[in-house]
């Protein structure tokens, strides 16, 4: 496992090495380097734009909303509005160390982003199987992913398989998220960002973060979304071990339910 990690860290590296030291990448650093120095100026303006709206922003700072609310609290310190989603929650003290906690940060925005994605990836397959518009095969006790053969959620080598794909198609990009943005300038593109909101034509291609303003509030949206999948997920699957069902047929199943209505119909006529 670990020889194959290895070994799949080395493609990016390997493929963007090749590229810069041919014909190809010579012309696309020229490019780069005949816009750069513009690029540059207009990223430091826009950071320094962002810099002022967060100062000014409802959600940093020393006034922003606290997970306890009203409610008196001695908050760490060291928490001090800086980041997004950053409600002075902190109970087992992993944040005192800044670097750990820039650490920590990184790894939350990489896990909410994919829980968000695996959220939707398994809401969307149900709603379209119960609504009739595409049948997902289920062979035996196994759940096909996508309806592709050999590529089983449950039971054989399937999901061996789909992680070896999703390694394929992470790697790489979460390889140049590692190494810094700078990575993909031997390619001729130049990211405004930092690690975790890169943006440029790549990462932002309907250009959300124009604005400075909405962007460090986008921020805050997206940590939120992304926490609240992390928890949604892993309700999705206690409930899939409990019942065997996914939470769309879950959540039919209660709202019918005849004790749920009852107590529902008893609530609105109170």
């Amino acid at each position: 496992m670990v020889a194959g990690v290895v070994i799949f860290s080395a493609i990016p590296f390997t493929a963007v090495k090749a590229i810069a030291n041919g014909p190809l990448g010579e012309s696309l650093q020229r490019r780069l380097e005949e816009r750069k120095k513009l690029a540059v100026q207009e990223s430091s303006k826009f950071k320094a734009l962002a810099q002022k709206a967060r100062k000014e922003s409802f959600w940093y700072g020393e006034e922003r909303p606290r997970w306890l609310g009203p409610i008196s609290y001695q908050y760490p310190s060291y928490l001090c509005g800086e980041l997004p989603g950053d409600y002075g929650f902190d109970v087992a003290g992993l944040a005192e160390d800044p670097v750990a906690f820039q650490k920590y940060f990184n790894f939350e925005i990489l896990h909410a982003r994919w829980a968000m994605l695996a959220a939707l990836g398994a809401v969307v397959p149900e709603v379209l199987d119960l609504s009739g518009a595409f049948h997902f095969i289920e062979p035996g006790d196994t759940l096909d992913y996508l309806g592709i053969t050999g590529l089983h959620l449950a039971g054989s080598q399937g999901v061996l398989v789909i992680a070896f794909c999703q390694a394929i198609l992470m790697v790489g990009p979460e390889y140049a998220r590692y190494c810094g943005i700078e990575a993909l300038e031997p390619l001729g593109i130049y990211l405004p960002g930092d690690i975790n909101y890169p943006g440029g034509i790549l990462f932002d291609p309907l250009k959300l973060s124009k604005d400075p303003v909405s962007f460090e509030e986008l921020k805050v949206k997206e940590i939120k979304n992304g926490r609240l999948a992390m928890i949604a997920w892993l309700g999705f699957s206690i409930q899939a071990a409990l019942t065997g069902k996914g939470p769309v047929q879950n959540l039919v199943e209660h709202i019918s339910d005849p004790l749920h209505n009852n107590l529902f119909s008893t609530l609105k006529l109170m």
